[in-house]
């Protein structure tokens, strides 16, 4: 499908071009589903090659990843071409997202990504030891220019109009040691690798019998995950008291790299997971009316925004209150 610059007025902000790694960088760590050693090097590419997974054990077979090789979302993000998987890519997505890398290359040596300490932060550590180069092209942004929502009984998830990258996440879960928790993030460099990148993939522990009877989490732990029995968190501590909620928003913003450029909307979500976020995605490309591409000096109007300010403050509002 084709992407069309929008033509709305120009505001001017600091020219950005596209991002690439300085150098490779390799990492080795076990796959949460598989349990099997995983192994993956980032690598540099040119501009607009964007993000593309290689498997390095089924000759370099790649993987672009957006949304058109999306294959499931059943406890992970899995990416399918033909035949060929990569799965439980959202943490090593979300890493690079947050960090501004426009293109690199993923080489895999199987069909899983290293679940690494459950978080985006040893991914976030091997992309700031490779460095970041400047690309000589210009970077370019998706911008909603329209609402975009979908609900599904108590699940829903909503993209308003903005000229940064914002989540709220809000989750409800039966038990003590979750219940209700609502966080407001900006998806910034600095503020996403303080305060996302660290927060670790969670499970409830009766959960896991099952999960490994489907051939699932057959790599968890807690030394990769925070698991939820029934006397509270069996992990020795959090690393934030709404740890929960912050992964889930590392997780949408790990997705949300499947539209294949940097996004520019406050995104909204309650008590959502990957299924919801992919159905996001595919019904914000399919209505191509309500989005634009363009680089970082076309910024929407501020009368264009002043409209649908009251939709978002009004969500957040809500479900922040809750948890007062």
């Amino acid at each position: 499908m084709g992407l069309s610059v929008s033509a709305a007025r120009r505001v001017h902000r600091v020219v950005e071009n596209q991002k690439t790694l300085a150098r490779a960088g390799e990492i080795e760590g076990v796959g949460l589903h598989s349990g099997r050693r995983a192994w993956l090097r980032l690598t540099p590419s040119g501009p607009d090659s964007g993000i593309v997974f290689a498997r390095r054990d089924c000759g370099g077979f790649e993987i672009p990843a957006i949304h058109r090789y999306l294959k499931g979302t059943s406890f992970a993000t899995t990416l399918a071409r033909g035949d060929m998987v990569v799965s439980t890519v959202e943490h090593l997505l979300s890493a690079l997202q947050g960090l501004g890398i426009d293109n690199a290359r993923i080489e895999v040596d199987g069909p899983e990504v290293p679940i690494m300490d459950g978080s985006a932060l040893p991914f976030v550590d091997l992309i700031r030891a490779a460095g970041v180069r400047s690309l000589g092209a210009r970077r370019r942004y998706l911008t909603v220019r329209r609402p975009i929502s979908l609900k599904d009984g108590e699940r829903e998830i909503l993209a308003v109009p903005a000229n940064d990258f914002q989540i709220t996440y809000a989750i409800d879960f039966p038990h003590p040691a979750i219940g209700y928790q609502a966080v407001t993030a900006s998806i910034s460099e600095g503020a996403y690798v303080a305060s996302i990148a660290p927060a670790r993939t969670f499970c409830m522990l009766r959960d896991v019998q099952a999960m490994r009877q489907a051939g699932l989490a057959l790599g968890g732990s807690l030394e990769n995950a925070l698991v939820i029995g029934e006397d509270g968190v069996m992990n020795a501590s959090l690393r934030y008291a709404d740890e929960c909620v912050r992964h889930k928003v590392l997780d949408l913003v790990g997705d949300l790299a499947l539209l294949g450029a940097p996004l520019r909307a406050h995104v909204i979500a309650t008590k959502g997971g990957h299924r919801l976020h992919a159905a996001l995605i595919g019904k914000l490309l399919a209505s191509q009316g309500s989005w634009s591409l363009g680089t970082s000096e076309e910024l929407l109007p501020a009368a264009h925004l002043a409209q649908f300010a009251h939709l978002s403050e009004k969500l957040v509002r809500s479900r922040v209150a809750l948890t007062a």
